[in-house]
């Protein structure tokens, strides 16, 4: 069991990173913040060279890769942290510093052990994209394929090990010092963020959701799942179809490119509703940065380490919550709620 001190040396290391990037401005401004914390916050940037404009990705990334998880995870949620840092954050989704290739080359031949000229022809040395758990390389097969290699990032299990140690030790402090952070229950969101997490870390367990997700959008045609290569994917190293497209956060690109931006939208609220409704099984991680736009107004998913299942009486809740928005019936989704247990029965509808 981790010692108390460690836990505080290094959460006073990270709020230090922290304070000299200006992240924690908002934190001592906040009138919720609990008073230990806001003295805290102003020890660590005591000293410090504080930027007029806070870098909160560049903070995250120092940190290290779990903090760039966490980091990710807040930039689709602009209601809590702000517009100005989620579009800061949405660097870190794939424009990380990579790990150099041959670190990368040792794990691969590590993973398969067997030589990588068995496998493929060409690997491409400069990655198309580094996150916080793994880099992609594109490669071609033997067989002459296009695919994309993800590989993952050497030690980053041990670190993400530690530091959520730490996260979940200080979130326990957190509800301790205060009733409104009890509220927000941080304990639990650190918990949810671990399970998640571990799961990523296994490429095979991602392997396996592409597969199964792949399955159920039969019915959607204009909605692509790329597949695996299960001879040439291992518990560290995931190789998929490569797939040729335009990210749907550059929307710059889709317009000039002539892509129907309505039709775009409509594909994609009709394929997760597919997933959520019909199926039960979803890609909880469809953000802008794991969307392509391919020719024909179609569009293409990655990365499948954060998958979601909900049972029928949910997914039936979930359908009349979405009519009943759709409807302007706001009474009758109140009601839901409640039959749902989403709210407490003493609450008024």
């Amino acid at each position: 069991m981790t010692a108390s001190t460690t836990h505080v040396w290094r959460l006073l290391k990270w709020g230090r990173i922290l304070a000299r990037h200006g992240a924690l401005r908002g934190i001592e401004r906040d009138p919720n913040t609990p008073a230990a914390v806001r003295r805290l916050a102003r020890i660590a940037r005591f000293g410090a060279r504080v930027p007029k404009v806070p870098r909160y990705a560049d903070a995250f990334q120092a940190i290290g890769p779990a903090a760039i998880k966490l980091g990710q995870t807040l930039a689709t949620r602009p209601d809590l942290v702000g517009e100005d840092a989620a579009q800061d954050l949405l660097r870190l989704q794939d424009q990380l510093s990579p790990v150099p290739y041959e670190t990368i080359e040792a794990a691969m031949l590590a993973s398969f052990g067997k030589p990588l000229e068995t496998l493929f022809s060409r690997i491409e040395q400069v990655p198309v994209g580094a996150a916080s758990i793994a880099q992609v390389h594109r490669a071609t097969t033997t067989d002459g394929r296009q695919v994309a290699v993800k590989v993952l990032r050497p030690g980053v299990e041990d670190d993400f090990a530690r530091a959520i140690d730490t996260y979940s030790w200080a979130a326990a402090q957190l509800e301790a010092l205060s009733p409104e952070a009890m509220r927000l229950r941080p304990r639990l969101t650190i918990e949810t963020f671990k399970r998640w997490t571990l799961r990523e870390l296994n490429f095979r367990r991602e392997a396996a959701s592409a597969s199964e997700l792949a399955d159920g959008m039969t019915a959607e045609p204009d909605f692509v799942i790329p597949a695996i290569d299960w001879a040439r994917s291992t518990a560290k190293v995931m190789t998929i179809e490569w797939i040729n497209g335009i990210k749907l956060s550059d929307r710059p690109a889709l317009v000039a490119a002539g892509y129907d931006l309505p039709g775009l939208a409509q594909t994609l609220v009709r394929a997760f509703l597919r997933q959520a409704i019909a199926d039960g099984f979803f890609h909880a991680d469809m953000h802008q940065g794991n969307l392509f736009a391919l020719p024909g107004n179609r569009i293409a998913a990655i990365d499948f380490g954060i998958m979601g299942r909900i049972d029928r009486r949910a997914r039936v809740w979930l359908a009349e919550i979405l009519y009943g928005l759709i409807t302007g019936n706001y009474k009758r989704v109140a009601e839901i709620h409640f039959e749902a247990g989403y709210v407490p029965a003493h609450h008024d509808v």
